[in-house]
């Protein structure tokens, strides 16, 4: 053996690059510390083959391997199997701050091909992966899949992924780790609203904060897939990649294909582990958001398509009245949209709703001191409007059949240069005119029957729609732009690395929101999640909530309002008002502390919050799902403190249900002073609270006192 390891925040990776086949992953896990002894305990037994299963890089069933191949391909149905041998000395190169990056050079010469493989383990223990594939011979290679995969070890028996629908997305299904393959398969053309996003291994009965925890995510936007897999053999896999249609790639000589980066984490202490390595990750890119994010105004659910001036003008002074700070236009501005049977591809501002274009609505609200938002859905289009019916051939469809229609529109090729140069234009010519500082960004279908250039077009399309977005940004660098999918159908870290943010769910029901930003907190930070305060009917659900809930679940994001605000009351107005206020002052906290869970025993309530790195502040919510199981709730152990350290707890009014009548309210509701310890472990008495109701805490710690012990 000639092992390399990288070790970052706990985890580590352990390779044997002794060649001169590819180097086989021996372990990827727990940070080992000294490998002393590694090579005797970890070395296995034979098996079926004169040598044992490996676990390589890219596992073949040419190096006895008879799982799931990490690379499928063929010339013209010849040398479907490929054996590949290392080309040359991996290249190592450590980060003093952890981790460091590996790049291994491999090929089949027989078969004509060079595969380089890059595995980045960042400070925060995040393990990235990717392989290129060139074609290296004569004729055209088919790619059939290249995928990244990692073995687990014994104990991770559990396993957790999510599925969903809209408006419902990021629904939990855990299982039992057996034999064979647990694939989901994701062929929507877009990331999708049942897509996992990430597949988690477990010890048994793994929580947020207990059990050792494996997870992996596909950072592209189209069609991917996530597998776990488990041999009799005593050998676990977990990876994914890229979902490719047949014939999709065909490499000419020279040509080469990168599969997505999949970005695998570990923890020993659960997922909020997991989800603090992946949080802290995507805060360390360069085009991270770091400003404060603003308070947002939408006005979908204010006037849906009935846009009129006046009335938006007033929409706009009662929002900078009580603090917003950014107001978005929605669907409804451009030419013939006056429903969504129509307009769509025409992005140009409609004469006959704004004669004197958008400028007399622009200028007012920038008047008022607020940011200006705008809609697009650039990848659709009706067939009712002028786009279909002059470039009938931008449709991405087989030739001569029309896609299955669905939500009364179909797909535009953005792939087609002209589709392209035509989006292009249209969005940065409204950004410039109008001086937009935020786009959202929607896309509200599924692709069906996705042809470009007559061969499976959802890899280009979804490159396409990069290059679009990134030339966007590169003319407009202080443009922010959403990610929304009729919701939360694509929110990956390959939208994100052109998006400030994604729209999490397209339903604003806040008991629904809870366990949607619950799961998807796992993979995104809070500021990185629009949540925003609706009417007190969902109108996706018809569900009442008060506004202290509603207000205490968008709290936890980055927070925004869909309201008719003209329609409310002083008191109402007056609420609102108090909430921006705390959003705007707690917002630092909860889009930079560490996000944490408590693993509560009761399932009727969940108990989660934001701690800042330094532990001296923390703010916590509470959140009465159903009836409790017991008449007397549980104890709220709040998480993440310092044990050492001394608190003051209070109660945020702005978002919790009022606890006044004795029987209902706590001893402390008025404030307690206690040691993270005490908070941690004994808890405190929890209210008896309804449902559809909160309870939000904020902590900070006390001056530590001087120690007197030592002196005379």
């Amino acid at each position: 053996m000639t092992l390399v390891c990288l070790r970052a925040n706990g985890s580590a990776l352990v390779l044997d690059v002794a060649g001169p086949k590819l180097p086989r992953v021996l372990h990827w896990g727990a940070d080992l510390g000294s490998l002393t002894g590694f090579e005797l305990a970890t070395r296995p037994f034979p098996m079926q083959v004169d040598e044992p299963m490996p676990i390589t890089l890219l596992p073949a069933q040419a190096d006895g391997w008879q799982g799931r191949p990490g690379l499928a391909g063929h010339r013209d149905g010849a040398w479907p199997f490929q054996r590949l041998t290392l080309t040359g000395e991996p290249l190592v190169e450590l980060d003093p701050a952890g981790g460091g990056r590996i790049v291994i050079a491999s090929a089949d010469e027989d078969a004509g091909i060079a595969v380089a493989s890059e595995l980045m383990l960042s400070p925060r223990g995040v393990l990235r992966m990717r392989h290129t594939v060139t074609n290296a011979g004569a004729g055209v290679w088919t790619l059939d899949r290249l995928e990244a995969l990692l073995p687990l070890p014994g104990q991770a028996q559990e396993l957790l992924d999510f599925s969903g629908r809209w408006p419902r997305e990021k629904q939990p299904q855990r299982s039992e780790f057996q034999h064979g393959s647990h694939v989901r398969e994701n062929r929507r053309g877009h990331t999708g609203h049942d897509a996992t996003g990430l597949l988690i291994a477990g010890t048994p009965g793994f929580g947020f904060r207990s059990g050792e925890v494996w997870g992996v995510h596909i950072g592209w936007s189209g069609d991917h897939v996530h597998v776990a897999e488990r041999f009799s053999e005593g050998v676990r896999l977990l990876g994914g990649g890229e979902l490719l249609f047949p014939g999709e790639v065909r490499l000419a000589p020279g040509e080469a294909y990168a599969s997505p980066w999949a970005y695998f984490a570990y923890s020993a202490a659960g997922l909020d582990g997991l989800s603090s390595a992946l949080h802290r990750e995507l805060r360390a890119r360069p085009h991270h958001p770091h400003s404060p994010r603003p308070m947002v105004l939408n006005i979908w659910e204010a006037v849906y398509f009935d846009h009129r001036l006046d009335r938006l003008k007033e929409l706009a002074d009662v929002a900078a009245r009580i603090g917003v700070e950014r107001f978005v236009v929605d669907d409804g501005w451009f030419l013939g949209r006056r429903d969504d049977t129509a307009g769509l591809g025409d992005w140009y501002v409609d004469p006959e709703v704004w004669p004197d274009g958008l400028h007399p609505l622009v200028d007012h609200v920038r008047g008022l001191g607020l940011q200006v938002g705008l809609w697009f859905e650039p990848e659709m289009v009706n067939p009712r409007s002028r786009l279909a019916e002059e470039h009938p051939d931008w449709v991405l469809a087989t030739p001569g059949r029309w896609p299955v229609p669905a939500r009364n529109q179909v797909v535009l090729d953005v792939a087609h240069p002209d589709a392209y140069a035509y989006l292009l234009d249209r969005i940065s010519s409204l950004v410039t005119e109008y001086g937009i500082d935020y786009i959202k960004w929607d896309h509200n279908r599924d692709l069906v029957e996705a042809v470009h250039s007559g061969q499976a077009g959802v890899r280009a399309q979804t490159l396409a729609v990069y290059r679009l977005l990134a030339e966007v940004r590169r003319r407009h660098p202080k443009l922010e732009i959403e990610s929304c999918s009729g919701g939360g159908a694509r929110i990956d870290y390959g939208i994100l690395e052109h998006t400030d943010r994604v729209w999490t769910s397209d339903t604003n029901d806040a008991l629904e929101r809870q366990a949607i930003q619950r799961w998807t907190g796992l993979l995104l930070p809070p500021e990185l999640m629009g949540a925003h305060v609706g009417p007190p009917h969902a109108h996706t659900t018809g569900r009442y909530a008060d506004l202290p809930f509603r207000a205490a679940t968008a709290l936890f994001g980055h927070a925004g309002l869909e309201w008719d605000l003209t329609s409310l009351s002083e008191p109402e107005l007056a609420q609102l008002t108090a909430w921006i206020t705390l959003y705007k002052r707690l917002r630092s906290l909860l889009h930079g502390g560490d996000v944490v869970h408590a693993d509560h025993p009761d399932p009727a309530g969940w108990l989660h919050g934001v701690v800042a790195a330094d532990q001296a502040h923390a703010v916590y919510c509470y959140a009465q799902l159903t009836s409790p199981l017991d008449f007397a709730p549980p104890a709220l152990r709040l998480p993440g403190l310092d044990p050492a350290q001394s608190y003051e707890v209070r109660v945020l009014p702005e978002v919790s249900a009022p606890v006044g009548w004795p029987s209902r309210s706590p001893a402390w509701r008025d404030g307690i002073t206690a040691s993270g310890a005490v908070l941690s472990t004994v808890g405190l008495r929890a209210p008896r609270l309804n449902p559809a109701e909160s309870l939000v805490l904020e902590l900070r710690a006390l001056p530590t006192a001087p120690d007197l012990s030592a002196r005379s």
